[in-house]
């Protein structure tokens, strides 16, 4: 084994939440290497970023390299359901902050991102696998394999680690962390076509989610990129959407049209890409930090891609990590607790809220009201902009309460 490294902070994945945690905290002074186990760039699914998003990649530094890469602009969400539509702008929200943001390929995204934090002096290595973790003692050891070098094997000593290895989970796997979802296994078939777009209903600066006309639990997305591309993908349980004989992209074209709004719109597409999926991946843990590491983002939890909210946790978690981190590298005294998994369970916990009521209903018939008074209209909105942690919004102060009795509002009254 080759001789130990040692690193102030070691981040465990390069995609948005370790790129802006590498950055703030290279900001302050510390010296941080980030381990990131594929090579970049590289697919990831995920495309559809949140107004409230952009705060923190400007506090990273990162805002011009991304508004410079050409994105597609984001304003808002479009809801199509049958032949009922509306529509979301986040310029029009309850809460203050950006009301705009973009809609990516995660691909360039992610290495914009990555190479935005090497410029400011973040080490990243990439084909780095952790393999094993020790956090017996004050200044933890992670082993990893190098992938890029005939699989050597090294060590690398610090003084935190933070978990931002996504998908991967690496931390609640070695650590054995890993707790049930609350949510039941869901599926979800996607894929990237040339688009061809030619409905003048279309807004391209909305991302537009649309329900199957007789499954409430299936949904749609499609996500429309700057260069003519869209994401298009469909989420339900296991059972209903299940690729038969036919294969996943037949699957999904098949449900698709089942969906005439869809149909519609996507009547000149390309499908040019073959299909992924993925299942079961709604994830949680027992705890997001112990003595020496912090887990960010889908590393620690992720809730659902309904209301794309998975990025933005994941760098609000970056951004209250880093805090936390820098006041304990400077000599305070931190309660993680406190300084980090409760005000960031404070937004978890809204969009979990409106998850359950999406897929219970509750949240449709909110979306799809007609008479909804502008102001709520406004709160709902920054919530699907991101805002989940505002708590002056009483939409976020008692999510669940809020809910329940729009919902028995909207279900009393006749919509036409």
């Amino acid at each position: 084994m080759k001789p130990i490294k040692h690193r102030t902070v070691t981040i465990i994945g390069a995609g948005p939440a370790g790129a802006v945690a590498a950055a703030l905290l290279k900001r302050k002074g510390h010296e941080v290497l980030i381990l990131e186990r594929q090579q970049f760039p590289r697919f990831s699914i995920g495309e559809s970023l949140l107004a409230h998003c952009l705060e923190f990649i400007e506090e990273a530094g990162m805002l011009p390299a991304v508004q410079a890469a050409g994105f597609q602009i984001k304003n808002g969400a479009a809801f199509g359901w049958g032949d009922r539509y509306t529509w979301f702008d986040f310029r029009d929200k309850f809460s203050p902050g950006p009301g705009t943001t973009f809609q990516v390929q995660r691909a360039h995204f992610d290495q914009i991102m990555a190479n935005e934090a090497m410029k400011q002096g973040v080490e990243v290595r990439y084909r780095q696998e952790v393999i094993s973790a020790d956090f017996s003692n004050s200044n933890p050891i992670l082993t990893v394999r190098d992938l890029a070098n005939s699989n050597i094997i090294y060590q690398v000593q610090s003084e935190y680690v933070l978990d931002a290895s996504g998908y991967g989970r690496v931390l609640a796997r070695l650590l054995d962390l890993e707790s049930p979802s609350s949510f039941p296994p869901r599926k979800a078939i996607f894929t990237h076509i040339e688009d061809r777009i030619d409905d003048i209903q279309f807004d391209r600066e909305k991302i537009l989610i649309s329900i199957h006309p007789q499954e409430r639990g299936i949904w749609y997305w499609v996500i429309p990129f700057s260069s003519g591309r869209s994401s298009v993908g469909v989420v339900g349980k296991s059972a209903l959407i299940a690729p038969l004989e036919e294969g996943s992209l037949a699957t999904l074209r098949r449900l698709v049209d089942e969906a005439p709004n869809l149909k519609r719109i996507l009547h000149n597409a390309v499908w040019d890409t073959p299909a992924s999926t993925m299942s079961g991946y709604s994830a949680n843990v027992t705890r997001l930090h112990g003595p020496g590491y912090a887990l960010l983002g889908n590393a620690a939890e992720f809730l659902d891609p309904i209301f794309s909210s998975g990025i933005t946790i994941a760098l609000r978690s970056a951004k209250l990590a880093a805090e936390a981190l820098h006041r304990q590298l400077s000599g305070e005294t931190v309660n993680w607790e406190t300084d980090f998994s409760q005000p960031l369970q404070v937004g978890v916990e809204t969009f979990r809220a409106y998850v359950e009521g999406w897929y219970s209903g509750e949240f449709q018939d909110l979306v799809f009201y007609e008479k909804a008074q502008p102001g709520i209209r406004r709160m709902i909105s920054s919530i699907l902009a991101g805002y989940a942690w505002d708590t002056t919004n009483p939409f976020v102060a008692e999510p669940r309460r809020r809910l329940r009795t729009l919902s028995e509002l909207c279900r009393q009254s006749p919509q036409r």
